[in-house]
């Protein structure tokens, strides 16, 4: 395979491109090539000299990302919000249907502008109908950012919040409130250093469990299926009961669409498609 490595190698590296800020998604497949490449060649006698050349581009295209995204977290702690995240919320909306758990360079850039230093494992046990944490992909976080369009009165309330990245998504591209509710300390805490240190004063997390969450301020609820059973029904019901009081829209992705969807009290306001964010908006009748 050391011919497979100097081949992309004699590509990409006259290839200005993938050198240019801008063009984070070409520079992020050629990162991906480079680690494929090197995977099946970095054991080969043959190829430690292609090694070390492509091992010095990664660097190189690595720094160039760093600065890239550094440059955006600069913008964000002086409170603006970076056309390239705007871009992002924009272009995501308009693509198609995906695969939920497929990610993708849009992860990585979103993760090194986040700088989330994820705990190396969750400190409390699992629950039977507790769903194993999965981050949402950055693409669907845009895609439900562009949907549901939260304004500076809503409360958007992320039940089952992980690392955090919807809130702090949200929190620096709208003017609106966002909460995090987590269950796992670590994770709680991790997304609060993260808010810090980007300076959002618009996002805050919970270390709690959902079901004792107060919800009574949330008008934009988000689930990316965190529960199932008993749990998902009790939550559901407490969504309820807040809906018989003011207006309430619940954000669904992945498989508790089809659960949601069912909900006599909720009507979905775009195509109820499970590889994509969903929105319902309670019932005139449910207020009633």
């Amino acid at each position: 395979m050391p011919h497979a490595l100097q081949e992309l190698l004699a590509r990409l590296e006259p290839d200005r491109a993938v050198r240019e800020p801008q063009r984070w998604r070409e520079r992020g497949e050629a990162l991906e090539q480079l680690d494929a490449a090197l995977a099946v060649a970095a054991a080969a006698p043959a190829a430690q000299a292609a090694v070390v050349r492509a091992r010095a581009l990664q660097a190189e295209l690595a720094a160039v990302e760093s600065e890239f995204c550094a440059g955006i977290r600069w913008a964000i702690r002086r409170g603006e919000r970076p056309p390239w995240l705007l871009e992002q919320v924009r272009d995501c909306a308009q693509g198609s249907a995906s695969a939920p758990d497929c990610f993708d360079a849009l992860d990585s850039m979103v993760a090194t502008i986040l700088e989330l230093d994820e705990p190396a494992a969750p400190g409390m046990a699992a629950e039977r109908e507790l769903v194993p944490y999965q981050p949402t992909p950055a693409r669907h976080i845009f895609d439900f950012i562009a949907q549901a369009a939260p304004q500076a009165d809503d409360v958007v309330v992320d039940l089952g919040s992980g690392l955090g990245h919807v809130p702090l998504l949200t929190a620096i591209c709208t003017d609106a409130t966002c909460v995090g509710i987590e269950r796992e300390p670590a994770y709680a805490a991790c997304s609060e250093r993260a808010a810090h240190a980007l300076g959002l004063r618009n996002v805050r997390f919970h270390a709690q469990d959902v079901r004792a969450a107060d919800l009574s301020a949330a008008t934009l609820c988000y689930l990316f299926t965190p529960f199932t059973g008993t749990v998902m029904r009790g939550v559901l019901d407490a969504l309820r009961a807040q809906a018989n009081r003011r207006a309430l829209r619940i954000a669904t992705f992945g498989p508790c669409t089809a659960v949601v969807a069912r909900e006599p009290w909720l009507h979905a306001e775009t195509a109820c498609d499970p590889r994509r964010p969903v929105l319902f908006r309670a019932r005139p009748s449910a207020t009633g």
